[in-house]
């Protein structure tokens, strides 16, 4: 028989405004697993922690090292495109977290730039999931073209992926 949890006792006013609180439930989030900052904070704010005390936890932890948005950006990059996602899906995926357009691209250019670009990834996954022969008919080539731009690949790099032209090499980023 499965057993419910017990219910999370609520907050008092004198919890939800003192910043060691906020910075334990923080702690105690951060040792699940990495969290952006931006992400941190709506956590601690629905769980009904006063905003100044989850600003004093989050410039706390910042000041420690444990909030890092650009670890937390490349780590995340690194991780969906490892389980062939495309830049365009994860760019979305970090830009509704919160964090700033301009860290999210340099993440992805530094992806790309180690692994030897996004038309190599997109090969890559095309491969894994359809096998190594190229399709030839127009149905198989939309076929796997829908899958590739659902996983978040732009049309050059599924070009790339599907091998037509010399981009297929993966000299497209």
């Amino acid at each position: 028989m499965l057993r419910k949890r017990p219910r999370r006792a609520r907050l008092t006013s004198a919890q939800a405004a003192d910043p060691a609180a906020a910075l334990a439930a923080a702690v105690t989030a951060l040792a699940q697993r990495d969290y952006c900052g931006a992400e941190l904070a709506q956590r601690l704010a629905a769980q009904g922690f006063a905003a100044e005390g989850v600003q004093a936890a989050l410039t706390d932890l910042r000041a420690r090292g444990y909030v890092d948005d650009a670890r937390f950006v490349q780590q995340f990059v690194s991780y969906h495109a490892e389980r062939g996602r495309g830049p365009l899906r994860i760019g979305t995926e970090l830009q509704r977290l919160g964090l700033s357009a301009e860290l999210v691209d340099a993440a992805l250019d530094q992806y790309a730039e180690a692994h030897g670009g996004w038309g190599r990834l997109a090969r890559e996954v095309r491969i894994r999931r359809f096998g190594l022969t190229e399709p030839r008919a127009w149905a198989q080539k939309a076929k796997q073209a829908r899958f590739l731009q659902y996983r978040g690949f732009s049309t050059d790099h599924i070009r790339c992926a599907l091998g037509s032209g010399p981009e297929a090499w993966g000299e497209v980023e």
